[in-house]
């Protein structure tokens, strides 16, 4: 059994959180500004997002640290504070649960840098979302396995079990990552590499995801992690807009089960109504891979 699915209750699937992105937007984050950044300009925001994931019914919540690594924070001038808002990241999330039993996972993202260079950051990032306790590291929206590599080497030398996810880009109608990579190859690469979890996050909207699934699933014994865009959006006014319903979101729960998904949340476009509808939709299955 993976360390990582014994965080939670043997009962799934598990429900994760939606998008932060997205909610942030809602309180006023500009585009292209950091969300990370909002860790020390603007905690209660940040605490407030956490908590509405926690009341919708999540049984596991994200830090706002996607693009916290000092590499990310360079280009708005705040590499220097990359180990503060990394662990605030992580406090303000643990805070966000109100003691409950939901588990705090801290987000890594990609540099698409050098391999030394995200090393490094990599490294310091892992290192302060642990000192500001997190109970799992999650490797988000990875294309290149080789970066992934680097970067979950970094976070398991934290103690702490991590999660391994990637962007698959369907357009060619072969999912494949930005390097190329089946599901089947990213599925072995992770858990050759030691990984606790294996998954997918982002894409175009939850209709393919089912697939992807079952390709994850049928070449390792991790759990599978899933976390679907609502879809792709059209921007309106300057924002963007998904289509994508809660319940029609929620509707694809089942085959993703059944494809052997142990844990399933929403990424871009969805928000705490989605979670709602996933709990809703989670009620009476038995558990999962």
């Amino acid at each position: 059994m993976s360390r990582f699915r014994d965080l939670f209750d043997p009962a799934s699937p598990v429900i994760l959180d939606a998008g932060w992105a997205t909610e942030l937007q809602k309180r006023g984050l500009a585009p292209g500004e950091s969300p990370d950044a909002w860790n020390l300009a603007r905690p209660d925001d940040v605490e407030a997002v956490a908590r509405s994931f926690v009341e919708a019914g999540a049984q596991a919540i994200l830090t706002n640290t996607f693009q916290g690594s000092p590499l990310a924070l360079a280009r708005v001038g705040l590499d220097g504070e990359a180990r503060r808002i990394n662990e605030e990241g992580a406090r303000l999330s643990r805070r966000a649960t109100g003691g409950a039993n939901v588990r705090v996972l801290g987000s890594i993202g990609p540099t698409g840098r050098r391999r030394d260079l995200a090393a490094e950051a990599f490294t310091l990032q892992a290192e302060a979302l642990a000192a500001g306790g997190v109970d799992a590291l999650v490797l988000e929206t990875f294309g290149d396995l080789a970066e992934a590599g680097t970067a979950l080497v970094a976070a398991r030398a934290t103690g702490l079990p991590v999660v391994a996810a990637f962007y698959f880009d369907e357009a060619s109608g072969e999912p494949r990552t930005a390097d190329g990579s089946s599901p089947e190859a990213i599925a072995q690469a992770m858990a050759q590499a030691g990984a606790d979890a294996v998954g997918a996050n982002c894409g175009a909207g939850i209709a393919g995801f089912a697939e992807v699934c079952r390709r994850l699933a049928s070449a390792c014994d991790l759990p599978i992690w899933i976390k679907p865009n609502a879809g792709l959006p059209t921007i309106v006014d300057g924002k963007a807009v998904y289509e994508t319903t809660a319940d029609a979101f929620a509707a694809a729960l089942p085959e993703l089960v059944a494809a052997g998904a142990a844990f399933v949340g929403g990424c871009c476009g969805t928000s705490p109504e989605f979670i709602r509808a996933l709990r809703i939709a989670a009620r009476g299955r038995g558990p999962a891979r």
